[in-house]
């Protein structure tokens, strides 16, 4: 064959636009998925665990100030855990594509390197959304209910996706930061656990010590919870002494979310770079 042949005959390529390649990164991560379901499991049977757990063995011992159901006091708690341990998911994946070289084999490619990020990120927050799924059907099982209208509805589960995708800016920068998965794994738990239990999560926060109050109460969870609290109808409205993210959760999030973004966002892009240009 002449060369002349061989390079009319071969394939021909088509440049593609950022959110075709985010899209395509979406997609892989959700085919690792559906060939491991076994992944799902941190958002389908430790959801139902907690709160069923939480609803019937402390639900029990833990009155409410207005005399209202710990249960509907807790979905809100549970599901701002959830949506915190995005960039968890996050860190965890970004740190297993490096450590591969999935990442390198991406950078050899005619590819924007943000798509890979991008789709990462949204595959997590898809992630974690399937968990506050499945707890609102639990929830509802079990007796949780909204009790305000359609639009707060919608509104509360999207300060849930907003505040996650702060989260995920987190989780870049760790996974870009720390050199395993094992090391990932160690400072995530060390990092969410105290972000998301030093706060009104599972249990008021007028109880706590004055300085654990504080604590808890300019918390961003907090915000967040007492914001789906709020606007679900699922709690008390925090009291006249409480802090003012707590007066406003609202805002707060919005706020809190904008905040983290900016401040995580530049030094997740500038770890990542400097990560994979080694």
């Amino acid at each position: 064959m002449s060369t002349s042949t061989a390079m009319t005959s071969a394939p021909s390529t088509t440049s593609s636009t950022l959110w075709q390649q985010v899209a395509i990164m979406v997609r892989r991560s959700m085919i690792h998925t559906k060939r491991m379901p076994e992944m799902l499991s941190d958002v389908t049977i430790q959801p139902i665990m907690f709160v069923v757990l939480f609803a019937f063995v402390f639900g029990p011992a833990m009155p409410m100030p207005d005399g209202g159901s710990y249960t509907s006091y807790l979905l809100p708690g549970i599901m701002g855990q959830t949506i915190a341990f995005t960039g968890f998911i996050v860190a965890t994946g970004i740190t297993a594509d490096v450590e591969k070289g999935i990442v390198d084999r991406f950078r050899s490619l005619p590819i924007n390197r943000i798509s890979y990020l991008l789709g990462r990120s949204i595959a997590s927050l898809l992630h974690s959304s399937i968990g506050i799924v499945v707890m609102a059907l639990t929830g509802l099982a079990i007796g949780w209910r909204i009790h305000t209208g359609p639009a707060e509805a919608v509104l509360g589960f999207v300060m849930v996706l907003v505040f996650g995708f702060a989260m995920i800016w987190f989780g870049v920068l760790i996974g870009s930061w720390l050199r395993s998965v094992e090391a990932v794994n160690g400072f995530m738990f060390s990092t969410m656990f105290p972000l998301t239990f030093l706060s009104n999560a599972f249990v008021p926060t007028a109880p706590m010590t004055p300085w654990l109050r504080t604590i808890a109460e300019w918390n961003p969870m907090s915000s967040l919870v007492q914001a789906m609290r709020q606007l679900w109808g699922n709690g008390p409205h925090a009291g006249p002494d409480a802090a003012l993210p707590l007066q406003h959760p609202v805002l707060a999030t919005l706020i809190w979310s904008a905040g983290l973004t900016a401040i995580f966002a530049p030094l997740a892009l500038r770890a990542f770079n400097r990560r994979t240009a080694d």
